[in-house]
């Protein structure tokens, strides 16, 4: 008898738990959409009250890409290390090549542009002292790694991702290229063909954005789209067998290296 009405129990509540499916499951992605939502909500709301002195952005109408920040800098570093610099691109502007040595601040500059872009489309203040933004898809192409477990290079991830940002060039919507030490993983006489082919290849389709690089190569690619290509750079100085870092983006190409630099103070004899 007890065995009977344990039985009857588990399938009262097996009944109850399909009723519930029946009624509430269809509904259950949305709540889950309604609780990421919440949660979006209440992470910017945290960022804009721990970082009063960030603005809120000038969102544009238009398509036809413009971004136009001063004073522009990292959104998660601290502000008193954060050192802003003005960034432009739109109208007869698409790209910005920089160049700059190692550790002078590139790749860092690629990550707050991304991040502000985002955080402004988001409905969060950036951090910029003016930040004037039309509708943007961000493609980057920021440490792209290898995989043994699928059995791909860095070369061929980063040539993937590539193609992928390239076909969203395609689209409605006009695309912010980031291409961080663009085709890195091969040589310099493919990689300059190949940098400059898919280059043009974004600007044609109206997309606009910023490629870093350490090989002055790749510089001359505003030299075959004048007026719409501008070089600029980051540069050090060596003081006192020291490197300094001003991390301010400075006009045209950098002049120096610092990669021997940098490998004698590790001790290696170079």
């Amino acid at each position: 008898m007890l065995i009977d009405e344990e039985g009857r129990g588990q399938r009262q509540v097996a009944m109850a738990i399909e009723r519930w499916r029946r009624i509430s499951g269809p509904h259950f992605s949305d709540w889950i959409s309604v609780v990421g939502e919440f949660e979006t909500l209440i992470a910017l709301a945290g960022y804009s009250y721990e970082h009063p002195h960030d603005i809120f952005p000038e969102l544009l109408d238009g398509t036809a890409g413009r971004l136009d920040a001063s004073r522009l800098g990292h959104p998660l570093m601290t502000e008193s290390q954060c050192v802003p610099n003005d960034v432009r691109l739109g109208g007869d502007l698409r790209l910005l090549i920089v160049s700059g040595s190692n550790m002078s601040g590139k790749s860092t500059l690629l990550r707050a542009v991304g991040l502000n872009v985002v955080l402004a489309w988001a409905g969060a203040p950036v951090r910029a002292e003016k930040f004037a933004v039309s509708p943007l898809t961000v493609g980057a192409s920021i440490r792209v790694l290898d995989s043994l477990q699928d059995g791909k290079s860095r070369f061929y991830a980063e040539i993937t991702r590539l193609r992928e940002i390239v076909n969203l060039a395609s689209g409605d919507r006009t695309v912010l290229f980031l291409l961080d030490e663009l085709l890195s993983g091969t040589n310099s006489h493919d990689r300059k063909i190949g940098a400059e082919a898919i280059v043009r290849s974004l600007v044609d389709r109206g997309a606009v954005g910023m490629i870093t690089t350490h090989d002055l190569a790749l510089a001359h690619i505003a030299d075959d789209l004048p007026g719409r290509a501008m070089n600029v750079h980051f540069a050090d100085t060596l003081e006192n067998g020291r490197l300094h870092f001003d991390y301010q983006l400075m006009p045209g190409i950098v002049e120096r290296s610092n990669a021997l630099d940098l490998m004698r103070s590790v001790g290696l004899e170079v």
